[in-house]
């Protein structure tokens, strides 16, 4: 396949003389790993199903990765293919995306809650040549899908399925053992051909956006090389180090940070197919864990678990939040419970971790900003007109980085970077005095109510102050006269109960003007999210349009 990835030659002289782009594959780093500690430990996976752990060394992730790059080059996968996988957490989808890199292999990772009607878009976008699947995840049948999927994707050669039944052709096993026997000459020396190179897109990844279809978005080494390195080298990581990830590796968080960044260090990784709070801090205790990155609701959750057994974990250096911002008492029950230093960051898809507070600072930080921008990052805050705005005001976030990615495939044209190289990331923030950036949401988030912009972010953080709201999130819903109004969808906590009456009053008692109170109240028991936390507001928007609620109106 031939990948449209315009945004790398550019920005590739500038990158690479400046020491952003390292030059180096994770073939290299797999490498160096086994000539440096062939029998360390270099990952551990759990299967919540099986309650099984497998535990790699980097020889055997290595020997793995040969075999099964082998037999998929037996079925006729080679450089630039896609190699399309739905995968839990686990061994299988490492040697996946470490075998794909051996023979120059595109992999595109697919988030496990998909279902016919994104994936019958994505593998035909992506021309996926296989894909990959678990017989059963979560109790759903991934085989029995993909093989429906199939005959309409005449790109679609294979469907392997991990636990398939016996070593048929179909079998994850059957792929791995093919690979057993020895290569012959001219294989390994095709093999050694195909390898990815730096420049290579070696990742697609499926995002949303506001276009109406996802958006394949290519990277390549360089650009998560880039990423990675200056991220560990913030938050003080190395190959002493063991990274628990409890984030889908299908997502970018999980696939840097859980994947591609404890091999790259040399580190250990311990993967939790099935987010469980116990769970985890039982797998934190044994395996010494030091670092983890999720988004709020898995601090939350790890808090609570560590708070409620008075088990300690206190291998643990570093939680890194991401995903939306981290309201000020979660950072504060955290820090206490589990001693770790909370970090805040913000990044999208389409560039790894753009900014991140730093190990030092304290801990307010983290809960009034989203961090400031990690090495061969730019940011900037602009206008409607793409003027700069002053400090402290809220406009458009720019961002031009090392780690930006190739572009989007096949659809150039909403690739959104200038001619300078300033991405345009759809998110509303402000910048402070010393270079510090705070989201204040999507750009399509933003309420505007009779002309006046709600500090959405703002009165979200101040709501999770109050002692009755366990969750919260504030949304649009339209308005003939204002054009829009704003709602507060609350979670309470256990055995609370709240009203509009008492958001507001509590509001009044923290002296919010009045133009920013939410005007409608929906008290949910649960709040839609992303398998890794994020609220999914747009599923509140929908159901605001046909569902009753509290409201109060008032003059702007």
């Amino acid at each position: 396949m031939e990948f449209d990835a315009v945004l790398l030659p550019p920005r590739r002289e500038q990158s690479v003389a400046r020491g952003w782009w390292p030059e180096r594959t994770i073939n290299d780093a797999l490498d160096a790993a086994v000539a440096a500690s062939p029998g360390k430990i270099a990952l551990t996976a759990v299967s919540t199903a099986t309650g099984q752990t497998q535990r790699l060394t980097y020889a055997a992730l290595a020997d793995g990765a040969e075999r099964l790059a082998l037999g998929l080059m037996r079925r006729g996968v080679g450089r630039g293919d896609v190699v399309a996988c739905q995968l839990p957490n686990g061994w299988q989808f490492a040697l996946t995306y470490l075998a794909c890199a051996r023979i120059g292999a595109v992999l595109n990772p697919l988030m496990h809650i998909f279902r016919e009607r994104e994936l019958s878009f994505m593998l035909r976008h992506g021309e996926a040549k296989v894909f990959i699947v678990p017989r059963q995840f979560r109790g759903f049948d991934h085989a029995a899908m993909a093989r429906a999927l199939q005959p309409d994707l005449p790109d679609l050669r294979h469907v392997i399925v991990v636990d398939g039944d016996g070593l048929g052709d179909d079998s994850f096993d059957a792929v791995l053992m093919a690979g057993e026997s020895a290569a012959s000459r001219t294989e390994r020396a095709a093999m050694q051909a195909a390898r990815a190179h730096p420049d290579d897109v070696m990742q697609l990844m499926y995002t949303s956006g506001t276009t109406g279809e996802p958006k394949g978005v290519m990277h390549s080494a360089n650009t998560t090389f880039s990423n990675i390195l200056a991220y560990a080298e913030r938050m003080r990581l190395g190959r002493d180090d063991v990274i628990l990830m409890g984030s889908p590796l299908a997502h970018q968080t999980g696939f840097m940070y859980g994947l591609m960044m404890p091999v790259i260090l040399g580190a250990s990784a311990v993967m939790l197919d099935i987010w469980d709070p116990a769970n985890a801090v039982w797998l934190i205790r044994e395996h010494g864990v030091t670092f983890t990155m999720a988004s709020t609701p898995f601090l939350s959750d790890l808090t609570k678990a560590v708070a409620a057994t008075g088990e300690r974990v206190p291998s643990l250096r570093a939680f890194l939040c991401a995903g939306a911002p981290i309201p000020g008492p979660v950072v504060e029950q955290a820090r206490s419970v589990l001693g770790a230093k909370i970090v805040s960051a913000w990044g999208m898809t389409e560039n790894g971790a753009v900014t991140l507070t730093r190990l030092d600072d304290d801990d307010v930080r983290a809960s009034t900003t989203d961090g400031c921008p990690l090495p061969g990052v730019e940011l900037r805050v602009v206008d409607a007109q793409n003027d700069d705005l002053p400090v402290g005001e809220t406009g458009r976030l720019l961002v031009r980085a090392c780690s930006n990615f190739g572009g989007y495939l096949k659809r150039a044209q909403w690739n959104g970077t200038d001619d300078n190289g300033w991405f345009d990331t759809g998110d509303m923030a402000w910048l402070d005095a010393t270079g510090y950036v705070r989201i204040a949401g999507r750009s399509k988030d933003v309420i505007i109510r009779g002309g006046e912009n709600i500090p959405v972010v703002e009165i979200e953080a101040l709501l999770y102050r109050h002692p009755a709201v366990a969750s919260v999130a504030i949304v649009a819903y339209p308005d003939e006269r204002l054009g829009e109004r704003a709602c507060a969808v609350i979670v309470p906590r256990a055995g609370e109960s709240i009203d509009l009456a008492t958001v507001t009053g509590f509001l009044a008692s923290h002296k919010v003007a009045r133009q920013y109170w939410p005007e409608r109240l929906e008290v949910h028991d649960m709040l839609p999210t992303t398998p890794t936390g994020k609220i999914q507001k747009f599923k509140l928007r929908e159901m605001l349009n046909t569902s009753r609620a509290e409201t109060t109106e008032r003059t702007p």
